[in-house]
């Protein structure tokens, strides 16, 4: 946020092993009259940064991605009345299939037992070698770096405990619930959550969808220029 900026138009919620500098490419990228926030979370649990963002965002518009897509879609829910609208990139409303969450749940269980044994450069070894990141290119991964680096081996295990998506209910049958504006964005080469973002446009009673073309799970660092436009069109069509 720029100095003396104090109310934000856009709060952007970074991502699971993330820093706020996740969103600058984005933000650096907006007109003048969108001031943002780069949220910088000192809360790692999902009630502290619900918390949070009811405190940075009230009034503002949340624009979240992945993990953060997901707090920001479950503090609407919670408050609706306290955002202008919502706008998730990579994200979904939660795993519904009561087996496939089950196992999620132990998956997470597991990797943030290990995550508490290990070094932060361990940790991060093992993050950015993913398939779910194959498509970004090398230089991307080591300008994302020093962000993971700065992690807290023990805040990331917690974070996973509480707010990983076998953690959290899902919450697809209430999307319709949320009456603001909805934007959800998905990279083309991310089928999965290009589904999901899909479904959650389709569900949300002022939702649209829009696919970002050669990007994929993370199109706002492999596409920052095509998602600063599409906020900028979603929010002037609204609110302009």
């Amino acid at each position: 946020m720029a100095a003396g900026q104090a109310n934000p138009e856009i709060v952007f919620v970074p991502g699971f092993m993330q820093s706020p500098d996740a969103w600058a490419a984005v933000a650096q990228r907006l007109p003048e009259r969108y001031p943002s926030l780069c949220m910088e979370h000192s809360e790692h649990t999902f009630e502290g940064r619900l918390a949070e963002l009811a405190t940075a965002a009230d009034g503002a518009t949340l624009c979240g991605y992945s993990l953060g897509g997901r707090l920001a879609l479950h503090a609407v829910l919670r408050d609706p009345q306290r955002y202008r609208a919502l706008i998730t990139v990579g994200s979904g409303a939660g795993i519904a299939e009561p087996t496939a969450r089950a196992a999620r749940v132990e998956a997470d269980e597991r990797l943030a037992g290990w995550m508490e044994t290990q070094p932060i450069e361990a940790i991060v070894a093992v993050w950015e070698r993913q398939p779910l990141f194959a498509d970004q290119s090398e230089a991307l991964v080591e300008r994302q770096r020093p962000g993971r680096l700065g992690q807290d081996p023990r805040e990331l295990a917690l974070l996973l405990r509480t707010a990983g998506q076998g953690a959290l209910e899902p919450v697809w049958e209430r999307l319709p619930e949320i009456s603001i504006p909805t934007l959800a964005l998905a990279g083309v080469l991310d089928e999965r959550y290009c589904g999901a973002a899909m479904r959650i446009a389709s569900s949300v009673p002022r939702g649209r969808h829009r696919a970002v073309e050669h990007a994929g799970h993370a199109p706002q660092l492999q596409r920052p220029e095509e998602i600063a436009a599409r906020l900028v069109e979603f929010l002037d069509d609204h609110f302009g």
